[in-house]
């Protein structure tokens, strides 16, 4: 586990960016999303908490494969997300990100807002005090962002609000700036997977610095187009833009599935040409619906198609065969993240994992690496033979003063 806790301050005032997060969340998201990739959301509703009150609670998908350094896009699936689940309870938030492929993975941010520049070290007292952690400040003004992100039109050195009067931060702005807040942010990453631990959670940190400096920079250069919405206002942009981003997202989803059934019929027509038209009396059509991205769907009673009650098993393997192909060619192969060669596999008959199943060749000899090189001298702890003493031989002690005798010594008789 490691954890850090950031400080970025902005030239605003905390119910002033109540609103201008809203607004920065859902129009980031939507421009982040784009081939399918990006934000989906799934869930945007009011929520009430026993503790905390009346708040909204927000559950996204991310999908992110792309955006991954090349170590663990080959450990993940093409099709990759992140599931976020938000408690807002402003001016405290609750931020969580999990991942079912990585059970072991998570992500907990806490968030306060406060009217100061950062100087409230006892802020987070109640929920990590006896904590040891890193206490970072982000400068929306001063700190480098990724090249690929940077756009001068965001960047609070060049920008002036009309609405405002405030931009054009220089350094130090935190010093002597009127209004300023800060958004405290208690940030745990957790990926306990050994030997990969420490790397994992330092790229997990690093990217979440860069959304945070990113994210805060666009929400203060927006500020003209939020600043005069009232909660209401923000609320319907929120919606508006949830909806056209599901469609930049999901529609790539969507269609790899309509090409994958397209791919599949237009290879059964082939080969069941006598119930294809133009030449067939019966038409084909495919027994399955569009597949929907999320949500339950109404259990509707449909009827077989006389096609399919006609088909052999023969027919229904064919068809099955074709199909995989297609979805298989849409798709595409993924090559094994580790390779193995130069080791003889077991017979096919001999495995107990189906054929389809990558096999791992079993060896009795040990490794290379374990194995004792044969030229090496053996180190020999001990004597190869044991010599005993003759015992018809008479073995001398010569101790100083003292002389030997071949006749041996008898005590003496009192």
């Amino acid at each position: 586990m490691l954890l850090k806790e950031y400080r970025i301050c902005m030239p605003l005032t905390v119910d002033e960016y109540k609103i201008g997060q809203l607004y920065m969340i859902s129009k980031h998201s939507h421009e982040q999303s784009d081939r399918g990739e990006g934000v989906e959301v799934v869930q945007n509703e009011p929520f009430e908490d026993p503790h905390h009150g009346n708040g909204q609670f927000t559950e996204k998908r991310v999908y992110l494969n792309s955006k991954l350094p090349s170590w663990a896009r080959a450990v993940v699936p093409k099709i990759f997300y992140v599931t976020e689940k938000a408690w807002n309870y402003y001016p405290y938030t609750i931020t969580e990100y999990t991942c079912s492929f990585l059970p072991k993975f998570s992500i907990h941010i806490e968030t306060k807002y406060e009217d100061n520049k950062g100087s409230n070290d006892s802020i987070f007292d109640s929920e990590a005090k006896d904590l040891e952690r890193e206490v970072c400040f982000i400068d929306i003004a001063c700190d480098e962002i990724p090249e690929r992100y940077y756009k001068e039109s965001e960047d609070p050195k060049h920008f002036k609000s009309e609405k405002t009067g405030r931009g054009q931060l220089r350094e130090g702005w935190r010093d002597n700036h009127q209004p300023i807040m800060c958004s405290y942010k208690l940030v745990t990453v957790k990926f306990e997977v050994w030997g990969l631990q420490t790397r994992v959670e330092q790229f997990v940190h690093k990217v979440v610095r860069d959304i945070l400096l990113i994210g805060h920079r666009q929400a203060f250069a927006w500020v003209d187009e939020w600043y005069d919405m009232t909660m209401d206002d923000v609320r319907e942009y929120e919606k508006n833009m949830h909806e056209q981003t599901n469609i930049k997202v999901c529609n790539q989803h969507s269609s790899t599935v309509d090409d994958i059934e397209g791919h599949a019929q237009t290879s059964v027509c082939r080969l069941f040409k006598a119930r294809c038209p133009p030449c067939g009396k019966q038409s084909w059509k495919p027994t399955c619906q569009p597949l929907e991205m999320r949500g339950p769907q109404p259990s509707v009673k449909t009827e077989p198609l006389p096609e399919t009650v006609d088909m052999t098993m023969d027919e229904v393997r064919e068809f099955e065969r074709a199909t995989q192909e297609a979805t298989n060619k849409k798709i595409g192969v993924f090559p094994p993240a580790i390779s193995i060669s130069g080791i003889a596999l077991l017979p096919s008959s001999v495995r107990s994992a189906p054929s389809s199943a990558p096999s791992t060749p079993l060896s009795t000899d040990a490794p290379e690496f374990l194995s004792i090189p044969k030229d090496r001298p053996r180190k020999k702890s001990a004597p190869e033979t044991l010599t005993l003493p003759d015992p018809e031989k008479k073995a001398t002690l010569n101790l100083p003063g003292v002389y030997a005798s071949e006749k041996p010594c008898r005590p003496k008789s009192e």
